[in-house]
């Protein structure tokens, strides 16, 4: 469990933390305390706390700050709580959800089946062998959809890369401008291939590779790399940041290249 969750004082120490930075300069203790749930003389003694560990200065009667160093410890616990959160949601209250898998085999209602990531999509095989399993609530066919719940383990998954390969816009050569022998293997070596502005799709056209999607590509990929695919993102150069501030929010493994 996160440190700021193990125990009643360290999860009020970053709610009063919180509220400091939310209300600062001018703190009114009383309303940190009604907000935290404790008393007025609580939230005294925690902020002379947070005051004598560098994480908030203050500036005269009831007047704080929060220094850097107190939003660094904020920003990584938040970090920290979301983490935990996420694992909550997809590892622990997953379990008791149904979900959808493609059956790699005839499988019945009630069997037990083994749980794979394929291509980015959800695999039950129920003679196979793994760290995930689950059990079918409906009957299918080789190659249909079933329905699984009962989740237990975790899907063995290495999460896919992300490269972003930067190319100029019309108006410094545009399609012209690119290496297309470079996009061309590229491409060929990636699961997904995803393009973020017209320059980028007639490229890749004209390799003979034309992009599953063109909107949203920064999202697009960050999911398709959290499914264990490697993906190439072909963008123009003023379409890159677009791309590479969700990959960087999803906390997506990638990289940017050039083919101009």
């Amino acid at each position: 469990m996160t440190d700021v969750l193990a125990d009643k004082r360290t999860a009020t120490r970053f709610r009063v933390l919180v509220e400091i930075a939310d209300r600062q300069p001018a703190v009114s203790q009383g309303e940190i305390a009604d907000a935290v749930g404790v008393t007025t003389q609580a939230v005294s003694e925690y902020i002379r706390d947070l005051v004598d560990d560098g994480l908030v200065e203050k500036e005269g009667r009831s007047r704080y700050r929060v220094t850097k160093e107190g939003v660094d410890w904020l920003l990584r616990t938040a970090d920290d709580v979301r983490r935990y959160a996420d694992r909550v949601t997809e590892d622990v209250l997953g379990s008791v959800h149904e979900d959808a898998a493609i059956a790699l085999d005839d499988v019945e209602s009630g069997d037990a089946v083994t749980l794979t990531m394929r291509d980015g999509l959800l695999h039950a095989d129920p003679d196979g062998n793994g760290s995930a399993s689950g059990v079918a609530t409906t009957d299918a066919a080789a190659g249909e959809d079933v329905g699984v719940t009962g989740f237990e383990g975790i899907i063995d998954l290495e999460p896919g890369r992300v490269t972003v390969y930067q190319i100029p816009p019309v108006r410094t050569g545009g399609s012209g401008a690119v290496d297309l022998d470079a996009l061309r293997d590229a491409a060929s070596s990636s699961d997904l291939v995803l393009a973020a502005g017209v320059e980028a799709v007639v490229a890749l056209r004209r390799v003979e590779r034309p992009p599953a999607v063109t909107f949203a590509v920064g999202e697009v990929a960050a999911a398709a790399a959290g499914r264990g695919l490697d993906v190439v993102v072909v963008a123009t150069a003023d379409t890159v940041g677009r791309v590479t501030d969700p990959l960087r929010d999803a906390d997506a493994r990638y990289e940017v290249a050039d083919l101009g």
